[in-house]
């Protein structure tokens, strides 16, 4: 009988004990929940590396120069407390900052079964390349292929020390030497410089023939050899036709430029510094912001100067003899598209495709004509606009300033690894950045349709339409430029070809 008795007390208090253990169980759960919101990470995309609040203070005090500390103490606009794509949601943020779709195609540098590697040196070949950083750069990736078909044996080329900027910066200053001559070891032999044996020998200077095909370097040029050992290219851009080449020059083309031309290893250090500095705000915008002395005196454009700039900007043209054409109607040069868009069109342009006014934006660009007299607007509308200046202090900087090829440099690394990139004029950076953000797989690219966009704008300032009007088609891409999926143009430098990158070795384009 006392048995019996015993048995439901027995089965009580485990009941009891299991109801004990649910509670503390949920309890636990509950608070589980509250401190750990989902164990599966947020998919940022290409914003997986932006720092939280908390990391963006210790990273500021470690890293950033004595002008940014304030910085720390301020709320920046993060992914964690500034919402960049307003209050509209996903949609808008998908819309402002996603990648677009690379339609199944990827790189290709890998060369073809067929593929040897170099045949006998019949001689060497000296290159003096001609320009700013990205045509030189673009001109080397021809010099490289050029140097394959005529079977030549590459020194190390000379930068262009007599343009526009006057940089005395070497080779070696502004690229990794080393890596370049090792990468393509399997393609082409590779030297610093020319042996002494060879210092006192004839050489023929040659200007190649813009555009030339296979044919002219295999018969004219290579036809040299019989009686010189060492060729000389006075210029290097714009050297070697876009089509009917055979595969692998085109997959060689693209190894030396996405591959074999790295940066120098302290470019190389000081870009990703600015990188890091730069993503510490969030998601960044790096504007190709090409209203400089260089390209509005060369382009004859003067819209928004005054008569005293127009003509500094008139004398400069009139001065550089490498110039040749000196007399420009800028306003038909606006019209037709050819001028850059001034700092106060990108900011109308920004705040129509919907960018909020807290967007950080990373101007890539040398010193701005007329400073912040012209700024003013665009930094109106978007506060926080930095640049290397701003992100680095003068010691860091220091060993870069005054040489323009290598302040280039960090700019290019800047704008590669934006989520967004935008050019106010499709020079030699604009198409070299953009083909090679594509050729990476990075974030999105946006070419404004300047011709179309010019128009609007001259309305604007007429009073004939207003702000809220001035963008209509926009969501329908109306105002950026459309670049068909299709062949290229005999006339248009390979590497600063945005989508030539991803057709490489494909024989119905070659």
């Amino acid at each position: 009988m006392q048995r019996r008795r015993w048995i439901p007390l027995v089965l009580l208090r485990k009941l009891l004990s299991a109801a004990i253990c649910a509670i503390a169980f949920m309890a636990l759960f509950s608070v589980h929940v509250h401190l750990f919101p989902s164990s599966k990470p947020k998919d940022h995309k290409f914003n997986d590396k932006i720092h939280t609040t908390h990391d963006m203070q210790s990273w500021t005090q470690e890293l950033a120069p004595p002008h940014l500390y304030h910085l720390s103490k301020d709320p920046l606009p993060t992914s964690k407390n500034q919402n960049l794509n307003g209050s509209k949601g996903n949609s808008d943020y998908e819309k402002l900052w996603k990648p677009p779709s690379n339609r199944g195609f990827l790189p290709c540098t890998n060369h073809t079964p067929n593929y040897t590697t170099p045949a006998e040196s019949r001689g060497h070949l000296l290159v003096h390349t001609n320009g700013g950083l990205n045509q030189m750069r673009a001109g080397i990736c021809d010099m490289v292929a050029v140097a394959r078909i005529i079977n030549a044996t590459l020194v190390i080329p000379e930068l262009d020390k007599r343009s526009f900027w006057q940089d005395t910066s070497n080779f070696s200053d502004v690229f990794d030497e080393e890596h370049f001559i090792s990468s393509l070891a399997n393609d082409v032999k590779i030297i610093e410089k020319l042996p002494n044996e060879l210092l006192n020998e004839t050489r023929v200077v040659k200007q190649f023939i813009s555009w030339s095909g296979m044919d002219y370097y295999e018969n004219e040029i290579a036809s040299l050899w019989e009686d010189f050992q060492v060729i000389r290219a006075s210029k290097s851009d714009s050297r070697l036709a876009n089509n009917n080449l055979p595969p692998d020059i085109q997959k060689l083309r693209c190894r030396a430029c996405y591959e074999a031309l790295r940066f120098s290893p302290r470019i190389e250090q000081m870009g990703k510094l600015l990188v890091e500095r730069m993503r510490s705000f969030g998601p960044y915008i790096a504007l190709h912001l090409r209203f400089e002395k260089d390209m509005l005196a060369f382009s004859g454009c003067t819209h928004d100067l005054s008569p005293d700039e127009a003509e500094e900007l008139r004398m400069i043209r009139e001065n550089t003899s490498y110039w040749k054409i000196k007399d420009i109607d800028p306003r038909d040069q606006r019209s037709k598209g050819y001028c850059p868009l001034t700092p106060k069109e990108v900011g109308i342009f920004l705040t129509a495709l919907g960018y909020p006014s807290k967007t950080p934006v990373y101007i890539a660009a040398g010193e701005i004509y007329g400073g912040e007299s012209h700024m003013a607007e665009l930094r109106y509308r978007y506060p926080l606009i930095m640049s290397k200046e701003k992100l680095a202090s003068i010691e860091e900087l220091e060993p870069f300033s005054n040489h323009a090829s290598q302040m280039a440099a960090l700019d290019y690394i800047v704008s590669i690894e934006s989520d967004v990139f935008i050019p106010s004029y499709s020079g030699n950076m604009a198409r070299a950045v953009e083909g090679h953000r594509r050729f990476l797989g990075r974030g999105r690219t946006i070419s404004p349709d300047r011709k179309a966009l010019v128009r609007l704008f001259d309305k604007l300032n007429q009073g004939t339409m207003s702000e809220d009007l001035a963008l209509p088609g926009r969501e329908k891409g109306q105002f950026l430029e459309q670049r068909a999926w299709k062949g290229f143009g005999p006339k248009k430098p390979f590497m600063l070809t945005p989508y030539l990158i991803v057709y490489a070795g494909q024989n119905h384009h070659m």
